[in-house]
């Protein structure tokens, strides 16, 4: 059991991490700013009830020296970092916010000594620096994971490492197994989903910009076995196969997802079994 807790561990800080969209950086400093600036001047803590000067300056200089730092580390440290490696995943972001944490408590130790006229002490910054680090862990872990299921969320398709360029031009043929039947051949990339369909099976694909359907007498197993070349084709359900280089948004949590595709052209399930094996696509 504890080897399974591991490897899912595992699997899961080695998952893409979505990059902030523009303007993002700024936002988040200025949140952190306002969470440290209402948190030193409704509860004044670390001294500063005692304070005989402004209390509103000192919770302001902090919040103020929270934002510098946190928008130095995230704008010319992280950000380089984001564009040079290939993959941004979970554990980067972990370690990035972690560092960012850090400093911001080593900015605000110094800040600390200025304002209440106290000499620079090594044990007193490793002090401030341990709590920092408690605390930064746990903001990390939460802020971090939220970030993530958010985009799981509404941006999946985001998230996915989709092969719609390496697959232009690429035509697969599904057969049809009546008499007279005819074989259904198109484009791999204007394939949306199949659905299972008693002992047929629908295929719904575009074609001049429309959604267009299909029925073949086939089954799903039979599909996903002509299909098995294509590591986007993917069971979401026991009557649906997606084609997730079609998906352009999705919602749900770990009972389901709903998955729009084609742009709107058509929505299927995923359920619950099959969330998890959804997340492992995500690379």
């Amino acid at each position: 059991m504890m080897k399974n807790t591991w490897h899912n561990l595992a699997s899961t800080l080695g998952r893409k991490y979505p990059l902030p969209a523009e303007g993002r950086v700024a936002r988040d400093c200025l949140l952190y700013f306002a969470l440290v600036f209402l948190i030193l001047l409704l509860l004044q803590p670390f001294g500063i009830s005692v304070y005989k000067g402004s209390k509103f300056m000192v919770a302001l200089l902090f919040g103020a020296m929270t934002f510098v730092c946190s928008f130095v580390v995230k704008r010319f440290i992280v950000a380089p970092l984001q564009k040079r490696v290939p993959t941004w995943r979970i554990w980067h972001q972990l370690t990035a916010v972690v560092a960012m944490v850090l400093i911001i408590g080593l900015g605000n130790y110094f800040l600390y000594t200025v304002l209440f006229h106290t000499p620079i002490d090594v044990g007193g910054c490793l002090a401030v620096l341990s709590w920092t680090f408690i605390i930064g862990v746990i903001i990390t872990i939460l802020s971090t994971m939220t970030s993530y299921q958010r985009h799981m969320h509404g941006q999946l398709h985001d998230l996915l490492d989709k092969t719609t360029h390496e697959q232009e031009g690429t035509t697969v043929v599904l057969h049809d197994n009546r008499v007279r039947g005819n074989d259904l051949g198109l484009l791999l990339n204007d394939l949306l989903y199949v659905e299972a369909q008693k002992n047929n099976v629908a295929v719904f694909y575009v074609e001049g910009g429309r959604l267009e359907r299909r029925e073949i007498q086939s089954t799903l197993s039979a599909v996903l076995d002509e299909l098995s070349d294509y590591p986007n084709i993917f069971q979401c359900h026991r009557s649906f196969v997606v084609n997730l280089n079609s998906i352009t948004s999705a919602k749900g949590n770990s009972n389901g997802y709903t998955l729009e595709l084609g742009g709107g052209l058509a929505t299927v399930q995923v359920s619950r079994s099959f969330v998890s094996k959804l997340k492992s696509f995500i690379s």
